[in-house]
């Protein structure tokens, strides 16, 4: 009878800590190989929403010692085209408090633009605003748009950011002041959704 108790109570304890022990490991991987679950704003140190202003000029120089534009790829229909459709372009162009390219440069707009129409001047602007003075410096934002180039008032969408600007949303106005053989200034109005 004793002998019979001990078998049992062994048995349960083993049935027990068998458990116990797939609990456990289940638990860990269940933990370690999710792929995604809902994270409150403020366990990534988000304050609460805002939105933010920004105005500056955009200085596109395409020629000359100082260019900022550089021709990186076209199709080679794109010379008989009038809308320039196929030409790829990268661009490292400064942004300015106001339209003097020697006015206070805040940042730049970094990336490209490709000629995306057959019939009109359209581009694929795909783009970082990257700033480089006061609170904003460091931060960016990015934009990921179409935008006619010749249209009076251009609206493109803020698809995110970085630093400052980490969950951004928002849109961008657009109006160019000038365009010469030389150089296109753009005023650009931003409007941006994003964390304190």
């Amino acid at each position: 009878m004793f002998q019979s108790t001990m078998v049992d109570l062994m048995l349960k304890t083993f049935t027990i800590i068998a458990l116990f022990s797939a609990l456990v490991i289940a638990d860990h991987r269940s933990n370690s190989e999710v792929f995604g679950k809902y994270k409150s704003p403020s366990s990534l140190g988000l304050k609460r929403e805002k939105l933010s202003h920004l105005h500056f000029y955009f200085h596109d120089i395409v020629s000359g010692k100082n260019a900022t534009v550089i021709h990186v790829a076209g199709a080679s229909s794109t010379h008989r085209s009038s809308s320039f459709f196929g030409d790829i372009y990268v661009i490292d162009d400064p942004l300015t408090i106001k339209p003097d390219i020697n006015s206070k440069m805040v940042g730049k707009a970094q990336g490209m633009y490709a000629y995306s129409s057959h019939t009109e001047i359209s581009l694929l602007m795909v783009l970082n605003f990257a700033f480089t003075e006061g609170k904003y410096n460091g931060s960016t934002l990015s934009v990921l748009a179409r935008n006619e180039a010749f249209s009076t008032m251009r609206e493109m969408p803020i698809v995110g950011g970085t630093g400052v600007f980490r969950f951004a949303r928002g849109y961008a106005l657009a109006r160019t002041r000038s365009m010469s053989q030389v150089e296109a200034i753009v005023e650009y109005n931003v409007f941006v959704f994003h964390y304190r």
